[in-house]
């Protein structure tokens, strides 16, 4: 295993963000910035031993400061909606930023995707790579306490990349972490809709016109959103009334316990992703939005379907669904997430 620093770009207050690259003994290579945490590239061999980078982005700080789209960042402090940015704590009503008219998302006007973190190397005979800090003080963004964020990445041997979050404030708060990167198993050479994708959840919130949950859960079956077998992404995308999916699951397992969740192949490269996390729920993305006007890595053009997301959290809108899990964290608790990302090829 390896890792190293290397200057990345000045942010536009003049101060310095890094790149940190962790490399594994099979040439798996990912890379982090301290500025949003963002996992700005992860390269892995295809089946036939060629290197492909399967994450969206840019190969300059710029560029990531001026994204809309929280490619590869860690979002928070909650992530996902907040219907109309309200919610009461111990009898108060705090107003968060209507970021995303009628609603609060992903954390704000500056959420935990625009701020430089500060970071140290893990470098141990049973652990390589970073620790990341951030302290989100006191109504930041509309949010009560203090919160002291940790974010560890790590990648071993087996092609695991590990994101390990902890967090704890001083007064009671709300606290829903995840990441946002965009993934795309060929390479980013086309569109994910050839991608065969299963979730391992049976049922998940439905919303309105403004993908704020209704409060009940349902049924996948019979629906466009059942991935509860390995299925084609594209093969009933046009279905879907928001022109594609942006959707929370319901995951079929114990809360707090890391479980697989997911599995994803893309059958050109032999890639294949699972997905590991102890959260209860998960936000498949699939990249509606991109429209051409985006050039990444390689001058790429992000179309629409170009990347997958697969976000791991808690529900959206949890702190006003009482029958959700709940995203409350007190003073006398400690915030932990972990999910885990594992990429392997399949040989010729």
């Amino acid at each position: 295993m390896k890792i190293h620093k290397q200057f990345f770009g000045n942010t536009g207050d003049g101060r310095q963000a890094d790149l940190i690259t962790i490399e594994n003994d099979s040439g798996v290579k990912c890379q982090i910035t301290n500025f949003g945490g963002i996992v700005t590239s992860w390269i892995v061999p295809d089946k036939s031993g060629k290197p492909l980078d399967i994450v969206l982005g840019w190969d300059n700080l710029e560029d990531f400061i001026a994204d809309t789209s929280y490619l590869g960042a860690i979002i928070g402090r909650y992530g996902n909606r907040i219907a109309k940015g309200i919610f009461s704590l111990n009898d108060k009503d705090y107003q968060l930023a209507v970021n995303q008219p009628p609603n609060h998302l992903h954390g704000g006007n500056i959420g935990f995707n625009k701020v430089l973190w500060d970071y140290s190397i893990i470098d141990t005979p049973v652990q390589t790579g970073l620790k990341l800090k951030y302290l989100s003080h006191d109504m930041e963004e509309g949010y009560p306490g203090n919160l002291n964020v940790e974010v560890i990445y790590s990648l071993n041997n087996e092609g695991e990349f590990k994101i390990e979050y902890k967090a704890t404030t001083d007064k009671t708060t709300h606290v829903n972490l995840t990441n946002h990167t965009y993934f795309n198993l060929n390479g980013c050479r086309g569109n994910i809709l050839k991608h065969r994708l299963k979730i391992f959840a049976d049922q998940y919130t439905p919303a309105d016109e403004t993908l704020i949950p209704t409060g009940e859960l349902a049924t996948v079956k019979g629906t466009d959103l059942d991935f509860t077998e390995m299925t084609e992404i594209g093969s009933r995308i046009k279905n879907m009334k928001t022109g594609g999916y942006d959707h929370n699951y319901v995951l079929n397992k114990k809360p707090g316990v890391l479980e697989k969740i997911a599995e994803v192949s893309e059958p050109v490269s032999g890639l294949k992703m699972d997905v590991f996390t102890t959260e209860p729920g998960v936000q498949l993305y699939s990249a509606i939005h991109f429209d051409g006007s985006i050039a990444g890595k390689g001058n790429i053009r992000y179309k629409k379907y170009y990347g997958f997301c697969l976000e791991t959290q808690h529900f959206p809108d949890s702190p006003n669904k009482p029958r959700f899990p709940s995203t409350i964290l007190n003073p006398w608790e400690t915030y932990s997430q972990t999910t885990i990302y594992k990429v392997s090829a399949k040989k010729d």
